[in-house]
């Protein structure tokens, strides 16, 4: 006689499972499912899992696992995962791994061959993507840097992309860089969604010209898309000082050199800047 399998039975190895990002309710069925048949949990903050693992009535021990001993646990979790175990990681909110300890983990069960299984879910980036009306060709860049110099280096290298950028940062330190967001992304679009699925949610949308107006409430986290490059008339991003800078630079240097520097400093087309070159030189 031949047993039938159990399909619910789960094969032993590291559990990377999404939970929600705020709202109790964004978690899948089969999360739970894991969660619940899970011998250990590594989660990054007991209280707030608990929260969470109450909720759905799941018992399972815990470990502290976050960016301060996570390598110092990399050996005890490796011993239980090869005893035959069922460990899961969870972390405070969203992907574990993502901009949120794990990759330490990964890296090691990779190393030892060990089965990796990802449980997907919430996700602060591709929430807001959906929303976005930006391309969904983007970069994601994790959490932005915390001194300006280096806010300014990380911009130098995202106004070169073309497609649509996101970013973490917390909503105080959002509201003290938009004047870098203004000198390096004028000509885009922004989409600011502070406290995804939570109950003080809100979205902030508009032009980054104009972020300045934006009633924006600085507490919480939140999650910054920048839209991809866009065409846009030259009178919208040259103020007086550039207008005269060209006009200066037309005295001894060709158009299309002109065009290559100030396109090297601001997001609008070559087209533009050639036209609005030959204009100058038609007034004289």
């Amino acid at each position: 006689m031949t047993l039938k399998e159990d399909k619910n039975k789960i094969k032993s190895g590291l559990y990377i499972v999404s939970t929600p990002i705020g709202n109790l309710k964004d978690i899948t069925l089969r999360a739970i499912d894991v969660l619940k048949k899970s011998n250990v949990i590594l989660c990054e903050d007991t209280r707030v899992s608990k929260k969470l693992l109450n909720q759905y009535e799941i018992h399972t021990n815990l470990i502290s696992n976050h960016k301060f001993n996570e390598k110092k646990n990399l050996k005890k979790i490796i011993n239980i995962i090869n005893e035959g175990n069922i460990v899961s990681l969870i972390s405070d909110a969203g992907t574990p791994s993502i901009s949120d300890p794990g990759r330490l983990l990964v890296s090691r069960c990779v190393e030892e061959n060990i089965s990796i299984i990802p449980i997907p879910g919430p996700s602060a980036i591709t929430a807001s993507i959906s929303i976005s009306n930006f391309s969904d060709q983007f970069y994601f860049h994790g959490f932005l840097s915390n001194k300006v110099n280096s806010i300014r280096k990380e911009f130098t290298m995202f106004k070169n992309l073309k497609c649509s950028i996101v970013f973490f940062i917390s909503a105080q330190k959002l509201n003290k860089q938009f004047d870098l967001l203004k000198e390096f992304f004028l000509t885009r679009e922004i989409l600011i969604c502070r406290e995804i699925t939570k109950i003080h949610e809100s979205f902030y949308r508009g032009k980054v010209s104009d972020i300045d107006s934006f009633q924006f409430n600085p507490k919480g986290e939140v999650t910054v898309i920048i839209s991809e490059k866009k065409n846009c008339e030259v009178i919208e991003v040259l103020n007086e000082s550039d207008k005269k800078r060209i006009k200066k630079l037309i005295l001894n240097k060709s158009i299309k050199d002109i065009v290559g520097i100030i396109t090297e400093e601001k997001n609008i087309s070559k087209s533009k800047i050639y036209n609005y070159c030959l204009q100058i030189k038609n007034e004289k």
